[in-house]
């Protein structure tokens, strides 16, 4: 190897051209042996140190060395640190590379469902309040109205204690989860009330059919103040059969997935008041707000089904259950405000009928007309009304009669459908949603009046018809 070395450097000193090479050895400080070869330089009498000498050449490697140091640490550390072993700026391992970015990926979605979690803590924290505000207003009315029907100068238990009216029979409070203790208030006085309806109501002269030509404002008669009264039905019935009569009112409120309560108060006053007379509790939980009152049954659609059923108010039993064949239900074909509207009873001066749609029918309205006591289909009759495209329906005098907007306060009613004629047509009479969201409308003929529910709100329209 040292014979190598002397070659190689004996072949720059001749390519150099020197005039003289000295080889010499010598110990060193240490006691070795080392060589030295040294050869003048051709050209330069002295070494500029400064122009870059041996000097300037050690602080280089003294640097580069340096930095290698660094790297080979660096290196050593991340042999043993996992994933972050990588030189920043060089080569990365792909797996590294994708496990970094599910992480990310991961972390991201992690900060947007909290940011999720907290705008519904905030909003069911509104909720709450709102709730405990109603809540408050609540128990402030019952304590009221328990005060108003106790007479003056009675105290102890007897102030508690709710007391139908004379002709009722003795209704005894039931669990919670049964009874309602107070949920509505009145905002027309009832002697009010009765006047300015009192042109709806059919006459003598005026006891014939005809078509719709006007409907009036709406008439509040009460208001739930409970959650589950944000969507209901009431009712009175049109033909009543005894021990009932055309002052009962019937309410059924409709949120929820097991609605299954039915208030009866005897007369008008008793509902504005807020204190029913008996609940009936319905063996099959009802659907939607389709339900009416009819010959003493109460006519209503079974939670998820396609059937129709009547509830015997005398006897507390489902006496008949049909289906109606293709009918759309639990979503399928509901009013444009949704609420499983797919199925819709209705009665008029002809009788029974109920109001769907049907996959043949493409969703158009479909109507039948129903036997009151089996529920079979008598005839039907296919429309060209969208079931999708209007509010809310009705009928009078076999008419269809359909609402354009659920919301909208100056809303109409747009079509009409005569089953006589089997022909329909577009209509432009106001029709007012006071309170923006209307869930229910029937029509009376006794009272020749609209029922309807509109956002907590039970109110009347009178109408008026076309003489024939």
């Amino acid at each position: 190897m040292l014979g190598v070395w002397l070659l190689l450097w004996g072949s720059v000193a001749l390519s150099g051209r020197a005039d003289t090479a000295f080889l010499r050895r010598a110990h060193d400080s240490s006691g070795h042996c080392t060589y030295s070869f040294t050869v003048a330089s051709p050209v330069e009498a002295a070494c500029p140190e400064a122009a870059g000498g041996v000097p300037e050449l050690r602080a280089e490697l003294a640097a580069l060395a340096a930095r290698l140091s660094r790297l080979e640490s660096r290196e050593r550390g991340a042999a043993g640190s996992g994933p972050r072993g990588a030189e920043p700026g060089g080569a990365r391992d792909p797996q590294q590379v994708a496990a970094a970015s599910r992480l990310e990926a991961a972390y991201g979605e992690l900060l947007r469902a909290k940011s999720r979690l907290e705008e519904e803590k905030g909003r069911l924290e509104r909720e709450k309040e709102e709730l405990g505000r109603r809540l408050e207003s609540s128990a402030q009315e019952i304590a009221r109205l328990r005060a108003a029907r106790c007479p003056p100068g009675r105290e102890g238990p007897g102030r508690d204690t709710l007391r139908a009216p004379a002709k009722a029979p003795r209704w005894e409070p039931q669990p919670l989860s049964y009874q309602e203790l107070q949920s509505e208030r009145s905002e027309v006085p009832v002697s009010r009330l009765l006047e300015e309806t009192a042109l709806g109501r059919p006459g003598k002269e005026d006891s014939g059919c005809g078509q719709l030509v006007w409907v009036g404002e709406p008439v509040v008669f009460g208001r739930a103040d409970s959650i589950a009264g944000k969507y209901g039905v009431w009712m009175k019935d049109p033909e009543p059969v005894p021990p009932f009569t055309r002052d009962n009112t019937w309410r059924v409120d409709t949120v929820g997935t097991e609605v299954r309560q039915l208030f009866q108060y005897e007369e008008a006053e008793q509902l504005a008041r807020g204190y029913p007379a008996k609940v009936h509790i319905l063996p099959r939980p009802l659907e939607s707000t389709g339900a009416v009152i009819y010959r003493g049954g109460l006519f209503f659609q079974p939670r998820q089904s396609r059937s129709v059923a009547r509830y015997d108010l005398r006897g507390e039993t489902i006496t008949a259950e049909r289906e109606i064949p293709g009918a759309g239900y639990h979503g399928q074909y509901p009013y444009s405000w949704g609420g499983y509207t797919d199925i819709d009873l209705a009665v008029d001066e002809t009788g029974l009928w109920v109001i769907y749609s049907t996959e043949k029918a493409r969703g158009a309205i479909v109507l039948s007309k129903l036997d009151p006591e089996t529920l079979e289909i008598r005839r039907t009759w296919e429309t060209n009304i969208r079931k999708r495209g209007v509010a809310n329906s009705f009928l009078i005098c076999g008419t269809l009669y359909t609402v354009s907007s659920y919301s909208a306060p100056n809303a109409t009613v747009n079509f009409a459908y005569d089953t006589a004629t089997g022909t329909s047509r577009a209509l432009s009479i106001p029709f007012e949603n006071r309170f923006r969201y209307l869930s229910m409308l029937d029509y009376n003929p006794a009272e020749r009046q609209l029922f309807a529910w509109d956002s907590f709100n039970m109110v009347t329209y009178p109408v008026r018809l076309s003489r024939q």
